[in-house]
């Protein structure tokens, strides 16, 4: 089992940043692909970033050039670096860990762009 803590979500401006921090316990987190996910209110999960155990990285395109995602294998910690934030970029950020078949989720921090 693994236990994922998300922290650093909160309200910012656009063309604000924020960076998210996610804290997993286990000793094998090295080996896991690590990611996170954001739900809006009212619409399904997205993908959003993750980080392979080689450290090799993916986006979604609708955060390209502004999120960048990243890993401390010494922490145990994942995190995810967000500028120039838009509105649309207002959702519950959910960090998740995916070995093998199976994948953990951690409770989620809310994001939120506002003037």
């Amino acid at each position: 089992q693994v236990q994922l803590v998300e922290s650093g979500g909160g309200l910012v401006q656009p063309g604000g940043s924020l960076r998210l921090s996610c804290a997993a316990s286990g000793s094998i987190f090295s080996m896991y692909t690590m990611g996170w996910y954001r739900q809006a209110p009212g619409k399904p999960r997205e993908f959003v970033a993750a980080i392979t155990s080689g450290g090799s990285t993916s986006c979604a395109d609708s955060v390209k050039g502004r999120f960048t995602i990243s890993r401390d294998n010494a922490k145990n910690t994942v995190y995810l670096q967000m500028n120039s934030l838009k509105p649309e970029d207002t959702a519950v950020y959910y960090c998740s860990a995916l070995y093998g078949i199976q994948r953990y989720w951690g409770q989620g921090t809310q994001v939120t762009v506002s003037s």
